[in-house]
């Protein structure tokens, strides 16, 4: 369905009956990274929400520059959709950015949150505070901020460096194809842009509040992205419950690599604090 929200219109899935989970992907996906998981929460008695953000697959791409993009703006949209939805209490599941999309809901709307599962990404302070070799593997953060020379490095040869870079990603096609369309891949890359620029990515670690909820960190063994230190090290981030777990022999979009584990690890977390 497409809900028509303030500023954008997002492609939204909905159904299911029972307490809400809110499902928030991340880079460069869309609402279809959670195709594995939508049937095993509602067969087990959980109501599914899963946009797709804004500047990605058939959500609406609004006009401007980075700002556009900004890490709030998609807090807002989320919150907003929830409204819309008449929905008060909630998990939240974030994959990539959604996992920081889903620290920053906690943040702002702790009483709401019934818990937060974060996947791949922990707090951020953890993850610039990981050392040497995190940074090496988040090589692509400093390259995504030159507009223009990103897009057309990444596009070019029918985009063959994305490709290479969605080398185990299961669905890497059909994520691509929206990227194709003008302004597609842009749009998809202005959330770092905005959100994580040169001077956050060498300034000293932000200092936030804790997360007072519930939080799962769920890190896969095969991530060429994200190290496992950044992941634990969130833990002291939280000043609710923490559980920490892995999933072992999968890539970074571990959702559509393990589907049977990461259903099991959600079904487990939701039901503990449901």
């Amino acid at each position: 369905m497409r809900v028509e929200l303030t500023e954008v219109a997002l492609d939204v899935e909905v159904g299911g009956e029972g307490p809400t989970v809110l499902l928030v992907h991340g880079f460069p996906d869309s609402h279809r990274l959670w195709r594995h998981q939508i049937p095993a929460l509602r067969a087990a008695g959980f109501r599914t929400v899963a946009p797709t953000l804004r500047g990605f697959g058939a959500s609406d791409r609004p006009e401007g520059g980075p700002e556009a993009y900004h890490p709030a703006k998609h807090v807002g949209d989320l919150l907003e959709l929830l409204a819309r939805l008449e929905i008060d209490r909630f998990h939240v599941v974030g994959h990539d950015w959604g996992s920081g999309l889903a620290q920053g809901i906690a943040q702002v709307v702790p009483d709401r949150v019934a818990s937060a599962t974060l996947m791949s990404v922990g707090n951020l302070a953890a993850v610039l505070a990981a050392g040497w070799e995190q940074r090496q593997r988040l090589w692509h953060l400093t390259m995504f901020q030159h507009e223009g020379l990103a897009e057309e490095w990444l596009s070019r040869e029918d985009f063959a460096r994305l490709r290479e870079m969605l080398d185990d990603h299961a669905e890497a096609e059909a994520v691509l194809e929206p990227l194709r369309a003008p302004g597609g891949l842009t749009a998809a890359l202005q959330i770092y842009r905005s959100g994580l620029s040169v001077e956050t990515q060498l300034g000293e670690p932000p200092v936030l509040p804790p997360l007072s909820v519930p939080v799962m960190g769920v890190w896969s063994t095969g991530d060429r992205f994200l190290g496992e230190r950044q992941m634990v090290e969130t833990g002291a981030h939280v000043s609710g419950p923490w559980r920490y777990e892995r999933v072992e022999d999968a890539g970074h979009w571990f959702p559509l690599d393990r589907p049977e584990r990461v259903n099991d690890l959600l079904l487990s977390f939701l039901k503990e604090n449901s």
